[in-house]
C-alpha cells in the first residue's frame, strides 16, 4: 500500500516539475534560428552595449548595459528575436541612489574637520 501511494504521489508531481523547468526555455529548432549577428543588431538598435552573448535554455542571452548605463540581462527568442525576459541586474544589489555623485564633486561639511584641504585631525580623550 505504501509503495502504491508513493508511486501515485511521484506521478502527480512530475507534470508540475516539467512545467516549472520549461518556464523560460525557448523551444525552437536550430534550423529556424536567426543568426547571432541579427541578435547583435537588435542589441544595437535598442542602444545596448553587449558584454556577454551566450545561449541559455535554448534562448539567446545578452548581458551588458542599456542606453542609460544600467546593467541588463536580456533573453531573446532565437527565431523571432523578440524579448522574452529583461532584467535589470543592478535592481537587487544597489540600495542607494541610482547615480551617486562621483568622488571629489561633493563639498565637505563645514564642521571644522576639513579645513584648508588638510586631513581631519582626531583627538582621543
Amino acid at each position: 500500500m505504501n509503495n502504491t501511494l508513493t508511486v501515485f504521489a511521484l506521478a502527480a508531481l512530475l507534470p508540475i516539475g516539467a512545467a516549472l523547468a520549461d518556464d523560460d526555455d525557448c523551444s525552437v529548432p536550430r534550423s529556424q534560428w536567426q543568426p547571432r549577428e541579427a541578435a547583435m543588431q537588435v542589441a544595437e538598435q535598442n542602444g545596448w552595449s553587449v558584454r556577454d552573448f551566450e545561449i541559455d535554455d535554448g534562448c539567446y542571452e545578452i548581458e551588458g548595459r542599456d542606453s542609460s548605463g544600467r546593467e541588463i540581462e536580456v533573453k531573446l527568442d532565437p527565431a523571432t528575436l523578440q524579448v522574452i525576459e529583461m532584467e535589470y541586474e543592478d535592481d537587487d544589489d544597489r540600495g542607494g541612489a541610482r547615480n551617486p555623485a562621483p568622488a571629489g564633486t561633493a563639498q565637505p561639511p563645514e564642521n571644522g574637520l576639513f579645513e584648508n584641504g588638510a586631513s581631519p585631525q582626531v583627538q582621543v580623550k
